[in-house]
């Protein structure tokens, strides 16, 4: 039993934890949190679906043709600072002093392929000339202007980007203009994400980041309505301190700040299932905020979107038209037919008992697997890009489903779990369609629908101390592990992210 004293607890309060959640949290470090087992990898025709261009259509025209009645909301998450994405960069800026060594010594010296790449490439950036123009005249070789490039890019005095947040750096350049993902992601959203002229969008910011957001939302609607004639209703919300979670010492007690506090870590990208459940409409479309692409790919990036959309649209008109059905008695062969329906539609094995049940028990049953938040999932073909990928797998209970699995929830020391993950033939872009609304039009409790023990633990240090850190199920695994889940392969235009800065130097990201 921990004593919390009564700064713990005035702690506790102030960040919105109950005691019994840092204890269940201690509990969990204390068990460990068991691997996912694989069962199979899902594949195209046992897991994923495949559509030819004629279904592919005919998808896009349903969505199209039942739009005009919903409330479509994009959802993205957005509050990634951009620091990791410049990792190699702040290291250059380190260990290389121009006052010293050349920089192809430098090279030689540490292998240090991305800042390699970086300088090599710089002019193509699109940010490329604006830098330039800062640093003209301030340097007398090439070595100190790779150096002052690098320096004016990330340090406070300079832009500043290694501390923007992702969504607002400068990521595409047309003609002379330099575009955000967060103006891109208007535009994609103005063609999916609109019903009688206006687009519902929510980002997921970082309180530090929330001014910087509403300035670039002030320069960057306006320039879009005017070319799109789309009306755009955006709204913000952080991570609430509420998700932070617990961190602990080697022996699983709370681990102490230098003064005394207990200290808690954000909860992960998990967390957001927080703010997505106090989102509400017919449909939500779920992309990252450095996902996105230049205007010659956004007719296929949005031509997909509508057909995941009118995916969902069309096995939710059964879903919901069975859940009416089993509101009242019905035959066994109804009973029969909606077992065939969430088996074959929605992915939803029965349990082996399912026919030992009577018909009572049989209805209580499929309405409480056809009753739960849907989601439809593009999958893109695993070409070596980094990524969870699709799998069947097995819980603690038995049951069997489809989910998103990363890597570091299974057993790599398993030969046998190894050998499955890498079957994998596809890899998730996080590129998601989700309905949240039963058939009555009243919205699902989305935290109803978490596996708690999908979660990660891992190995931190802290002023000199090591600690263990608890991350929450991430918002696509485990913290939609009891959706209803239909996988559906997407061409890997769709999947354009932006991890490092080298990224940029793409055909994906080359306006």
């Amino acid at each position: 039993m921990i004593d919390f004293s009564l700064e713990d607890l005035e702690q506790l309060q102030i960040k919105g934890i109950s005691q019994e959640k840092v204890l269940d949290q201690i509990a969990t470090f204390k068990a460990g949190i068991p691997f996912v087992q694989l069962k199979k990898a899902a594949v195209v025709s046992d897991g994923i679906l495949r559509f030819s261009d004629e279904e592919q259509k005919d998808l896009v025209h349903f969505f199209e043709e039942k739009r005009k009645s919903l409330v479509l909301l994009k959802f993205v998450p957005a509050s990634g600072a951009a620091s990791r994405m410049f990792k190699a960069m702040f290291n250059f800026l380190d260990a290389f002093d121009p006052s010293q060594e050349k920089s192809e010594d430098y090279f030689t010296r540490t292998g240090d392929k991305a800042a390699h790449q970086f300088l090599e490439n710089k002019e193509q950036l699109p940010f490329f000339q604006l830098i330039n123009n800062r640093i003209a005249g301030k340097f007398n070789n090439p070595d100190e202007e790779a150096y002052l490039f690098v320096k004016e890019m990330l340090v406070e005095e300079g832009l500043n980007y290694g501390f923007y947040p992702k969504g607002l750096l400068p990521f595409h350049k047309y003609d002379s203009e330099t575009v955000t993902p967060f103006e891109e992601h208007l535009k994609e959203a103005a063609l999916y994400a609109k019903t009688s002229g206006k687009a519902n969008l929510h980002f997921t910011i970082s309180v530090q980041h929330e001014e910087m957001f509403k300035d670039e939302h002030a320069k960057a609607a306006p320039k879009v309505t005017r070319k799109t004639d789309t009306e755009f209703n955006i709204t913000y919300s952080n991570q609430k301190p509420s998700t932070d979670t617990l961190a602990v010492d080697l022996e699983n007690k709370p681990f102490r700040k230098n003064d005394g506090s207990i200290l808690f870590r954000p909860g992960g990208h998990g967390a957001l299932i927080e703010n997505l459940n106090e989102q509400d409409a017919d449909i939500i479309f779920i992309k990252n905020i450095d996902n996105v692409v230049i205007d010659q790919n956004l007719s296929a990036v949005c031509a997909s979107k509508k057909m995941l959309a009118g995916v969902l649209l069309k096995v939710q008109s059964s879903a919901f038209a069975y859940a009416k059905d089993l509101e009242e008695e019905v035959s066994i062969e109804k009973l029969e037919e909606i077992r065939n329906f969430l088996e074959k539609e929605l992915n939803v094995p029965m349990p082996d008992t399912f026919n030992q049940q009577d018909q009572a028990e049989k209805r209580k049953i499929l309405s409480n697997k056809l009753n739960r938040p849907i989601r439809v999932c593009g999958m893109v073909k695993n070409e070596g890009e980094p990524g969870g990928g699709p799998f069947w797998i097995v819980d603690h209970t038995g049951t069997i489903s489809l989910q998103i699995v990363e890597s570091a929830q299974v057993d790599l020391s398993n030969s046998e779990q190894a050998a499955l993950l890498k079957n994998s033939t596809h890899f998730n872009p996080v590129d998601l369609v989700s309905g949240i609304r039963n058939y009555k039009g009243e919205k699902y409790n989305l935290l109803n629908y978490v596996d708690h023990m999908q979660g990660f633990i891992t190995g931190k240090t802290q002023e000199g101390k090591e600690l263990k850190a608890l991350e929450l199920p991430g918002l696509w695994n485990g913290g939609m592990a009891y959706w209803n889940t239909i996988f559906v392969e997407v061409p890997l235009v769709t999947f354009n992210p932006v991890k490092t800065v080298n990224d940029l130097f793409k055909p994906s990201h080359q306006g």
